[in-house]
C-alpha cells in the first residue's frame, strides 16, 4: 500500500512507527446489522464470535454440523481472519431442530445468540463494521501522531481498498493479468471473482492515488459524479454551486470509477483522468469488461464515525465505525508507518 498516496502525509514529519496484529485481541470488529430476526422460521440465525478463523470457512464448518449442503449457509460479509470478530450466519434448516452447536464447534468459535426468521441472511445485510485496533511498539513524534488523528476524524481518509484485496505481494493483481491474456482460466467461481475485485480495486487505488496527489479527492471538482453520504446514490455535476460547500461538510462525497462496459458518467478533466488510468492499465481495463463487469462509482473519501483514540505507553487504542465494503487498514496508515504482522 506504500505506492498508494497518504492523505496527511508531508516531507519533513517524523514518521511514527508501529505494529497492529501482534495477537488476535489487536484486532476486534464486530458487525452492524439493521434488521430484527423474527424468532421463527426455517432459518437458524447464530451469533458468533470468532478467533483467527476464516469467514467462510466456519460456514463450511457449520454445513457440516447441520448436515445441509454449504449454500444453504449464509453470511452477511467476510470478516478478518487475524482479528476477533462477531457477526451473523444463517443455516437453511426447514423442519429441523437445531443442533447442539457449540459442543462441536472448536474453542476459537463461540456462540453468542441463537434464533430463528424466515429469510436467509443475505450478503451486504448489513449497515457497518464496529473496530476497535491496538497498534504497539511505537515509535515517533507522539504530538504529530495526535494531531494527525484529529485530522483523521475531522476530514476522513482517503477510500483506498485494503492491501488484502490484492493478495500477498499482489500476486492476485499477477494473476487477474494472466487470466485476461489466456494463459490460464480460474477453478472457481470464487477465484474469479478475486481476480475480479483485485483488477478493478488496483484501477480504482491508482486513480485514488492521483486525486490525493491533487489535493482533490475531498474536493468538488467541476464534472464530478457525487455519492450521498451514508448511501450509494449518485448524481453528476449539474453546476450547483451549493455542491462544494455539501462537499465539505460531507453531506457529498466525489466519486471515482469502478472501471466496466459502459460510458463514463463523469465529465471533463475528472473523466479525462480516470480514462488515462484506464489507458495505463489497459489490460486490466479491457479484461474487466471482456467479463462483463458495467461501470459503477465509489467514494473517493471514507467518512469515518464514532472516531476515537488513546495514547498508552508504547501503544495507540483506535475505535470507529466505517461502511460496509471499506478498509480499516486505510486508516491507521494515515497516521505513519504501521506494519501489519498478519500481513496478507
Amino acid at each position: 500500500m506504500k505506492r498508494f498516496t497518504k492523505a496527511f502525509s508531508s516531507e519533513d514529519e517524523k514518521l511514527l512507527r508501529g505494529t497492529i496484529r501482534n495477537q488476535a485481541s489487536d484486532f476486534k470488529v464486530d458487525e452492524i446489522t439493521s434488521f430484527e430476526h423474527s424468532g421463527e422460521g426455517e432459518h437458524v440465525y447464530l451469533h458468533i464470535e470468532k478467533t483467527g478463523e476464516n469467514t467462510d470457512w466456519v460456514a463450511g464448518l457449520l454445513a457440516k454440523i447441520a448436515q445441509v449442503p454449504r449454500k444453504d449457509v449464509s453470511y452477511a460479509g467476510m470478516k478478518d481472519r487475524h482479528a476477533i470478530t462477531t457477526q451473523w450466519f444463517s443455516i437453511q434448516m426447514p423442519g429441523r431442530e437445531a443442533s447442539n452447536w457449540q459442543q462441536q464447534l472448536p474453542d476459537s468459535i463461540k456462540i453468542l445468540a441463537e434464533t430463528r426468521h424466515n429469510k436467509k441472511l443475505r450478503r451486504g445485510a448489513l449497515t457497518g463494521n464496529r473496530f476497535s485496533l491496538i497498534i504497539r511498539d511505537i515509535d515517533g513524534d507522539i504530538e504529530q501522531a495526535k494531531a494527525r488523528c484529529q485530522q483523521i476524524k475531522a476530514n476522513g481518509v482517503p477510500n483506498y481498498y485494503g492491501e488484502q484485496r490484492f493478495g500477498r505481494n499482489f500476486n492476485n493483481i499477477d494473476s487477474a493479468k494472466n487470466w485476461f491474456a489466456g494463459q490460464f482460466k480460474p477453478k472457481s467461481r470464487p477465484k474469479r471473482s478475486i481476480y475480479l475485485s483485485a483488477a478493478r480495486s488496483w484501477l480504482f487505488n491508482q486513480l485514488l492515488s492521483q486525486r490525493v496527489k491533487q489535493g482533490t479527492w475531498n474536493q468538488a471538482q467541476a464534472g464530478d459524479v457525487f455519492m450521498l453520504n451514508g448511501s450509494h446514490s449518485c448524481f453528476p455535476d449539474d453546476g450547483d454551486p451549493s455542491l462544494k460547500e455539501r462537499t465539505q461538510r460531507q453531506e457529498l462525497h466525489p466519486t471515482g470509477a469502478l472501471w466496466g462496459k459502459g460510458e463514463l458518467s463523469s465529465r471533463g478533466e475528472v473523466a479525462k483522468l480516470e480514462q488515462y488510468i484506464a489507458n495505463e492499465f489497459e489490460d486490466l481495463a479491457t479484461g474487466l469488461i471482456k467479463h462483463g463487469l458495467k461501470q459503477e462509482r465509489r467514494a473517493l473519501r471514507l467518512a469515518i464515525s464514532e472516531f476515537d483514540y488513546r495514547f498508552d505507553q508504547e501503544k495507540i487504542t483506535l475505535s470507529f465505525v466505517l461502511p460496509v465494503g471499506s478498509f480499516a487498514t486505510v486508516v491507521f496508515r494515515e497516521l505513519g508507518d504501521i506494519r501489519d504482522v498478519k500481513s496478507y
